[in-house]
């Protein structure tokens, strides 16, 4: 048996999927995953598919947190002890050098058990909770997908052993054009749920006749506005941001440093999720200087004036939030810790 990483990929979204693509292309040592996800097109390595664990009929008397000690472990489910026996078989016959969890409290414990050093991929907002602090306080080593400069609430104990990497994505090794060629705004949205939907984006549309929206990753039925179009998911994301003259996102990691990647000035939304995550990264963009801020949807009347300051602001600045290179450091980072 051949010496590997390896890597815990969480299915929900799309880039915890691509985090993963982006290092396992990069690392000397062959990474074998384990995730619900399929696999992406372009991954070499082994993919442990596991069963799902998410249906509880009645989660009050499945005790999903175990007392409040674990984020996600429900009673009797026959998709957690299958899939954590999947794991366990793999973790057992000691090839596996080093265990990379993004991210799961579960899986980091259960690896770390059987005498596994973990790298946990860091997650921002508010991660004082017991199981996450369970979690970081045994890493061997936290990452983190953002850069130093993003303010950190961290005790001083996890920032000791964290790697700021700075963003990085699946485009990093593109390079970043000028724009595009007139009035266009991309709207990039993810699959992990979303606090807005379709007639708040027609709002804005309407609002903002001078201007060109394409929706990316949403689809809407019915006649809509000549400005307005809705096209679903899309496999060339990269073209339609350099296209955009302006993103509108929300602040979601992935999506985030896929319009650092391309440089492009950005509107960026947070969006609800636990531990006030998407928010955190939203304050850490505004401290930053780096794209245009809103917390909440905007009315359609404040459209034109936040369009207006966006293209002012440009998108120069997210060169600090993503330097290109954090793929491939944290690729060196795992090797070394395997070795």
């Amino acid at each position: 048996m051949i010496d590997v990483i390896g890597y815990y990929v969480h299915h929900l979204g799309s880039g915890h999927v691509n985090r993963a693509a982006a290092i396992a292309a990069r690392t000397e040592t062959t990474v074998a995953a384990f995730s619900t996800s399929p696999p992406p097109v372009d991954w070499s390595g082994p993919w442990i598919a596991l069963p799902d664990d998410a249906a509880v009929p009645d989660q009050s008397l499945a005790d999903v947190t175990a007392g409040d000690t674990l984020h996600w472990a429900p009673r009797r489910h026959e998709g957690l002890r299958t899939r954590m026996g999947i794991m366990g078989n793999h973790l057992a016959r000691g090839n596996i050098r080093l265990m990379v969890v993004d991210v799961s409290v579960e899986v980091s414990i259960f690896a770390r058990l059987y005498g596994i050093p973990v790298v946990v991929v860091g997650q921002p907002g508010d991660r004082s909770d017991r199981p996450h602090r369970f979690a970081y306080d045994m890493a061997e080593r936290l990452l983190a997908p953002w850069p130093e400069c993003a303010t950190s609430t961290w005790p001083r104990r996890w920032q000791k052993k964290t790697v700021y990497l700075g963003a990085f994505s699946r485009f990093d090794d593109r390079a970043a054009v000028q724009g595009g060629s007139g009035r266009r705004i991309a709207v990039m949205w993810g699959s992990g749920g979303l606090d807005i939907g379709v007639d708040d984006i027609r709002s804005a549309a309407k609002a903002t006749p001078d201007w060109q929206w394409d929706v990316l990753g949403q689809s809407a039925t019915g006649a809509d506005l000549p400005n307005l179009v809705w096209h679903g998911w899309v496999d060339d994301v990269w073209s339609r941001l350099t296209a955009a003259d302006i993103v509108v996102t929300h602040a979601g990691q992935n999506a985030i440093a896929e319009v650092a990647a391309a440089r492009r000035p950005a509107i960026v939304v947070p969006q609800t999720r636990p531990h006030d995550e998407q928010h955190a990264t939203a304050a850490a963009l505004r401290g930053s200087g780096i794209g245009v801020v809103a917390n909440a949807w905007p009315q359609p009347e404040e459209w034109p004036r936040l369009l207006d300051r966006a293209m002012t602001v440009g998108g120069a600045g997210w060169s600090r939030w993503s330097p290109g290179d954090g793929a491939q450091r944290a690729a060196a980072l795992l090797d070394a810790l395997a070795a």
